[in-house]
């Protein structure tokens, strides 16, 4: 961690461009890889450096995007691009605002908001290696195999930095050169100040470049260099959803990764997606197909999966989540869930508890021990402790216009397709009988039933679907039967 007030003077993150290679009514920062925007990613990287002030620019969609950048980073000061174009011009606009009553002085970085991958390890020593050798400008490299369509690098004979030539302008000798621009930059910034005021938009383009500032400042007498990385994928932006989804897929790779160096299993990494939010344990266990998003925490011992997507999601030490689909919900320790089975908001299920098969639960707290196994929903409700819910039972909390809440008791067996309809209260160590509608409250120990005559009409098949294979069937199983129908009324009692 970088100590309080030793960053940099400032770092400008620069964020107006429309991404129209998107191809998306979403603005291309805001498309997301790991949980997280991509400006998320890089004002995290940005902060990370404890600078004295920080700034982002921004242009396109311009109140969508700095609603978004309000709610990351409050603190952060939101500047408008004009009408000139260029990533110069960008800065400069950044640089008056932060300038205020008094320049700013020392090192200003200046990086991208659709660099999701850059470190702040790799922002600090870009700042060091800069204020160590008393730079101008110090520009962040990286040496690639293939490098079409990037500027391109040129040095002088002690290593400085003479230049950056685009790869449309360079020679064919020129394009050999690995080593190209990312665009992150640390200035002096006094440098920095006086080089803008001399770069025009007397190109092609018609655009104030930020690479001008680089010739400006040799002219001046100031030096030049460079720290290159190895890491290339820290200096990859994403201009459209095939490098989106390049970038998002190193991402997770490098999540995942980290996750298992700290003592997690990760069964089949390739088929596994942990959000840069999310939190393990040691010795958690993630089986094949399995998500997680959000803020999740998953405790030690836990297993999760396969073929399961959580978010927001907390797991406690021991349990067992399978095939199951949830948000919002707390899961206790050595509990169990699934498989087919969804979590909805506001579920909290107690230690050693149980949601089984083909469940849906929302906004109900189910205490120590207790199961829900087969079939059912439980929705606005309050269970206890050890009791057991049966197969096929659901919560009725909905009466058209309002919800309403069931409240369960401990110790409480229910028989299978019970309903209890909402509002009611059934007490401690109650039972209901199978086929239940639990209209009133259910009193401690009481057992309820709600059984209406059952009504047999023998030979009602033959009479009424002759020819039919049930007909048959039933003709052989009472060969001597009339195929007159009788009714015969049996009380269950």
């Amino acid at each position: 961690m970088i100590p309080e007030n030793t960053g940099p003077a400032a770092v400008i993150v620069l964020a107006a461009g429309a991404g129209t290679r998107m191809k998306s009514r979403t603005p291309k920062i805001l498309h997301e890889i790991g949980g997280r925007s991509m400006v998320g990613h890089a004002l995290l990287a940005a902060r990370s450096i404890n600078p004295r002030q920080l700034a982002i620019v921004v242009r396109h969609e311009r109140d969508l995007v700095a609603r978004h950048l309000s709610e990351l980073d409050p603190a952060a000061v939101i500047v408008d691009q004009d009408e000139i174009p260029g990533t110069g011009r960008a800065v400069e606009v950044a640089l008056h605002a932060l300038d205020g009553e008094q320049h700013l002085t020392g090192t200003v970085v200046v990086t991208y908001g659709d660099v999701p991958l850059l470190s702040g390890q790799l922002l600090a020593e870009l700042v060091a290696t800069h204020e160590r050798e008393a730079n101008a400008v110090t520009v962040l490299t990286a040496v690639l195999d293939d490098a079409t369509g990037y500027g391109r690098i040129l040095r002088g004979d002690d290593g400085t930095v003479t230049g950056i030539v685009e790869h449309k302008d360079a020679s064919d000798a020129q394009r050999l050169i690995g080593e190209v621009n990312s665009g992150i930059y640390a200035f002096d910034a006094a440098v920095l100040r006086d080089a803008l005021t001399h770069v025009t938009t007397d190109n092609s383009q018609g655009e104030k470049y930020l690479t001008d500032v680089l010739g400006l400042a040799r002219q001046a007498g100031g030096r030049v260099a460079a720290v290159v990385t190895a890491d290339r994928w820290q200096v990859e932006g994403a201009n459209d959803r095939v490098q989106l989804s390049a970038l998002g897929a190193e991402l997770n790779r490098r999540i995942v990764e980290a996750w298992m160096r700290a003592g997690v299993t990760v069964v089949d990494p390739t088929t596994t997606w942990i959000d840069s939010s999310v939190t393990l344990a040691e010795d958690v266990r993630i089986l094949p197909n399995t998500q997680l998003h959000g803020a999740t925490t998953v405790a030690r011992d836990a297993v999760v999966g396969p073929d399961t997507t959580l978010t927001d999601v907390t797991i406690g030490e021991g349990a067992k989540v399978v095939r199951t689909h949830g948000s919002g919900a707390i899961i206790g320790p050595d509990a169990a869930v699934g498989p087919f089975t969804y979590l909805r908001p506001g579920t909290v299920l107690g230690e050693s508890g149980k949601i089984g098969a083909f469940y849906e639960t929302k906004n109900v707290t189910i205490g120590r021990g207790s199961k829900l196994s087969h079939l059912g929903y439980a929705g606005d409700a309050e269970i206890g402790e050890d009791t057991n819910i049966g197969c096929g039972n659901i919560t009725a909390n909905y009466d058209g216009e309002k919800k309403h809440r069931t409240v369960i008791g401990s110790g409480v067996r229910t028989g299978s397709n019970t309903v209890f309809v909402a509002p009611v209260t059934v007490g401690d160590g109650a039972y209901s009988g199978a086929g239940a509608v639990i209209r009133k409250d259910v009193p401690a120990g009481a057992l309820a039933l709600t059984v209406a005559a059952q009504s047999n009409t023998e030979g009602w098949v033959a009479a009424n679907r002759p020819g039919t294979r049930s007909a048959e069937l039933a003709q052989a199983a009472t060969p001597d039967s009339s195929s007159t129908p009788a009714s015969t009324e049996e009380g269950n009692q």
